[in-house]
């Protein structure tokens, strides 16, 4: 679910936590940082005060939309 919303656009750690419903902060966390780890999604932090983190989907994850869409449309 991550992935399928990072797909639509760019979002911060809060607007991703509003639009996963049931999904902890810890979880998502978790998966923030082994989808990062992976390569799938990238990291942006902003020197700002308060700081702020934007997540993105990287090339390598984009070739991952047409599998995720397909899997989006199965699920519905």
């Amino acid at each position: 679910m991550i992935l399928c919303q990072l797909s639509k656009r760019v979002a911060r750690f809060n607007e991703l936590k509003r639009t996963i419903p049931g999904i902890t902060q810890h979880m998502l966390t978790t998966s923030l940082r082994e989808l990062e780890a992976n390569g799938l999604v990238q990291r942006t932090i902003f020197a700002e005060v308060p700081p702020r983190v934007e997540y993105r989907m990287t090339q390598h994850g984009r070739s991952l939309k047409p599998v995720i869409e397909a899997l989006a449309n199965w699920g519905s």
